[in-house]
């Protein structure tokens, strides 16, 4: 017959528990009634149409007052039909999409951050799963299809957080953000990386802050005799990040004490780095209790090291009367000191661990040398000047002009 609101609306199941009536005008098109609980009658609208040798049946709505009428069914099932003579298939599409909406980002998330747990250095693996799965950050996608995320939500994302809790943070969070939709990408989950082209928060200037010799020396000065007094020290003399200090193992000491290794999998880089244990170094690790049961030097309450920095940090500003510096800034002010009484850059550069400079390109490939005894020279040498600074003396390092060659 052919179908219309009313001609549907006339159709009874008369004791059948199914029933298919086909509209005689749009091939596949028809009404479906079926029996229902507590005696109810179903209504909708479908497409019957076969697809790789089998039949198939697709719902295009439901039928009845306040759903979808007979015409806009019968334009549904049309551009069905166009798709289907296309090579597609709306059931198979269907499903799909079912099985899409399943992998929300939040599973998504928790799937990436399990691959991740042991790729990861503690402290970045944190920071990852903080942005990622805090709703202080992306909460609005947490729900959504993994693949329905577009760049417009990554965008209003990003901005809210940048009201919120500033530009650095927004920009950290959406780098986490991307890095995330990459691997997504590579695994077959996404099309595209919807942060691509999102908002962009203005990056912070680098930090450029060299402290004074009279700065470092009250610093030096006013640590106290805990934890974070041994680790701030240890970064004036080694010039390491302070994860690195605050999560030294005794493990990564030699039998002797004589020299201490970060491990590749604490190394920013991912490349492991050995520094002689000199005296100063030697008295400050002395004081530091060893633990039974405890592989950690510093951080008595947490398994991951020495985590309790910023409330440390203001009683030693208040101490040292020093304000408006941060860790990170006694590593560049070390390699600037250093560089200062005349040791060379590249001996700068493998106490820093860079990889760059002297050892980036095809010339870090055949130069492996860890220059093991320029190393020691230097770190004796500038242990010796910043002993000068605390005692507050004063010390001239003469750099002597080398001797002509006399001619024969």
């Amino acid at each position: 017959m052919k179908l219309t609101n009313e001609s549907a609306a006339a159709l009874k199941l008369d004791g059948k528990k199914d029933l298919i009536v086909f509209d005689d005008a749009t091939p596949g098109f028809a009404f479906r009634l079926r029996a229902g609980a507590g005696g109810k009658t179903l209504c909708s609208w479908v497409l019957q149409y076969r697809k790789a040798g089998a039949s198939r049946r697709y719902k295009l709505g439901p039928a009845g007052p306040g759903a979808l009428s007979a015409e806009k069914a019968r334009a549904l099932a049309k551009e069905a039909l166009a798709k289907i003579w296309a090579g597609q298939d709306p059931s198979a599409d269907r499903a799909a999409r079912r099985d899409a909406d399943k992998l929300t980002f939040a599973k998504a998330v928790a799937e990436f951050l399990e691959t991740k747990r042991r790729r990861l250095r503690p402290n970045t693996f944190a920071e990852t799963s903080r942005y990622l799965t805090s709703k202080r950050y992306f909460g609005a996608l947490h729900s959504m299809p993994l693949d329905t995320i577009t760049r417009q939500d990554v965008a209003h994302a990003i901005k809210t957080i940048e009201r919120e809790s500033g530009a650095a943070t927004a920009g950290q969070a959406r780098a986490k953000l991307s890095g995330f939709f990459a691997e997504a990408m590579q695994d077959g989950l996404v099309d595209t990386n919807p942060v691509i082209g999102a908002r962009k928060p203005p990056a912070n200037r680098p930090r450029e802050r060299v402290l004074s010799d009279q700065e470092l020396a009250a610093i030096w000065s006013a640590c106290g005799d805990d934890d974070h007094g041994r680790i701030v020290r240890l970064l004036v003399l080694t010039a390491c990040r302070r994860e690195e200090i605050g999560g030294m193992r005794w493990g990564e000491f030699t039998s002797g004490g004589t020299s201490w290794t970060l491990p590749a999998a604490r190394a920013k880089n991912h490349r492991p780095l050995t520094l002689p244990v000199l005296g100063a170094m030697r008295e400050i690790l002395d004081t530091v209790p060893r633990m039974v049961g405890r592989e950690h030097l510093f951080g008595e309450h947490s398994p991951d090291g020495f985590q309790s920095w910023d409330l440390h940090k203001k009683d030693l500003d208040a101490r040292s009367g020093i304000t408006g510096w941060q860790l990170r800034d006694v590593r560049r002010s070390v390699a600037t000191k250093m560089a200062d009484i005349g040791i060379m850059p590249h001996v700068i550069e493998q106490i820093l661990n860079h990889v760059s400079g002297h050892k980036g390109g095809v010339v870090g490939i055949y130069n492996r040398s860890s220059y093991e005894r320029e190393v020691r020279a230097a770190l004796a040498q500038w242990h010796d000047r910043l002993r000068t600074l605390v005692e507050g003396g004063e010390r001239k390092v003469l750099n002597f002009q080398p001797v002509p060659a006399t001619a024969t």
